[in-house]
């Protein structure tokens, strides 16, 4: 059987008020490549952060891999796995959300392809437990998410032309648990209004490119209040940001990454700005213009 190489786009998820239920996919990119093997497979990782990702069947990859193949009632079959990274892991960037996608995408093509696409989304929320992140690595674009196991009705948001995310990548991690511990375990009414209003607001600016719709819409109540305090300069870099030219700024996923939302003209002004910001934090980071990824998860075969 052939080699294949799955490539799968970092994620960035909430926007602010979209919480757990709305995500982008973003031009940048792990690689995952499936040999087929005589012998026992190997896991082996290249990139900045690959000494931090496991080589054994505890791989995230890999037991996504055998997901899939649990899912059909069948062993999984011999193969060597090369990972590729591209995406930092545990910075809010979807990195988790790629290797499950790619584990499930490269079983489905070494069995022969018997899922459909809709079927390997279904079986990518149900690992990763929520769907904001895992189905714009699979799909492409922004997509809103609605509904629960068995019934997902997925959304997609035209994103405009003149909007170009931002991201600010700092040199430390903060795992998704300890994001999530921080979170109340209710809110008011008035604040699940305030989310409500602003979503809609958010998904509106996001296709109109209305920049000042965008400097409303991207607040919430739910998550960023209480997360902020996990990542040291947040005020700092938003306010920089702003006065930059951004429209806004949120978390990005869980966390420590920023998101700005900025029109081309500030663009470059923006990355200067959430750079400087951080560093005078004490911070080191990595703030990079991208833009929307709209092909998903994307399989090579050779």
């Amino acid at each position: 059987m052939s080699t294949v190489i799955v490539t799968v786009p970092a994620t960035t998820a909430n926007l602010g008020p979209g919480f757990d239920c709305v995500g982008a996919a973003l031009t940048l990119n792990n690689h995952f490549k499936f040999t087929p093997t005589e012998g026992e497979g190997k896991i082996t990782v290249t990139g900045m952060e690959a000494a931090k990702v496991s080589t054994d069947k505890g791989n995230l990859l890999y037991q996504a891999l055998e997901r899939f193949y649990q899912y059909l009632g069948k062993t999984p079959p011999p193969v060597a796995i090369d990972i590729e990274l591209g995406v930092p892991l545990a910075r809010g960037l979807g990195s988790s959300a790629t290797a499950i996608v790619g584990g499930l995408v490269g079983a489905n093509y070494l069995a022969g392809s018997p899922l459909k696409l809709s079927d390997i989304m279904e079986l990518a929320i149900a690992f990763e437990g929520h769907p904001d992140n895992v189905v714009p690595a699979l799909l492409g674009n922004c997509q809103l998410c609605v509904g629960e196991p068995g019934n997902w009705q997925i959304c997609e948001i035209p994103w405009h032309k003149n909007l170009i995310p931002v991201v600010a990548i700092p040199d430390f991690e903060l795992s998704t648990e300890a994001a999530r511990s921080v979170l109340p375990s209710a809110v008011s009414r008035r604040d699940a209004i305030f989310n409500v209003a602003h979503l809609g607001l958010l998904l509106q600016g996001l296709t109109t490119g209305r920049g000042d719709w965008l400097e409303r819409a991207m607040e919430d109540k739910l998550h960023q209040p209480y997360r902020k305090s996990l990542i040291p300069g947040y005020d700092s870099v938003k306010a920089a940001a702003i006065n930059a030219g951004a429209y806004g700024m949120v978390i990005s996923g869980a966390g420590p990454t920023l998101l700005a939302i900025v029109n081309a003209e500030s663009a470059a002004a923006v990355v200067l700005a959430m750079t400087d910001a951080w560093q005078r934090e004490g911070v080191k980071v990595e703030v990079r213009s991208l833009t929307l990824n709209t092909e998903g998860a994307k399989i090579e075969v050779y």
